[in-house]
């Protein structure tokens, strides 16, 4: 695993939901607890492309989703593990420099 040298809550998981296929193995990887396996809702299916309904539909809506997303420590961990680049870091827009 790579090394968690952010504060927690500077950069933040995001799910892309016409990729997530729910297999899961950054919900295990991560050791913030950051994310769980939830279903896509009914509004946000809707919201995806012809792929990603596909893969929706396939997969039963079972998708990585980000559920502490101030205890991500960018370690990178779910990002790599993912086995569909469908998890990348982000810069939280709302962290504060008072958090360092």
């Amino acid at each position: 695993m790579s090394r968690c040298n952010q504060p927690a809550g500077r950069f933040i998981p995001v799910v892309n939901p016409n990729k997530c296929e729910g297999k899961g193995p950054c919900i295990a990887a991560c050791p913030y607890g950051v994310l769980s396996m939830g279903k896509l809702a009914p509004a946000e299916r809707t919201k995806l492309s012809v792929l990603g309904k596909i893969k929706g539909l396939v997969h039963g809506w079972r998708q990585a989703q980000v559920i502490e997303p101030d205890l991500c420590q960018a370690c990178n961990a779910c990002v790599a593990v993912c086995p569909e680049q469908a998890i990348r870091l982000v810069a939280n827009p709302l962290f504060t420099a008072t958090k360092d």
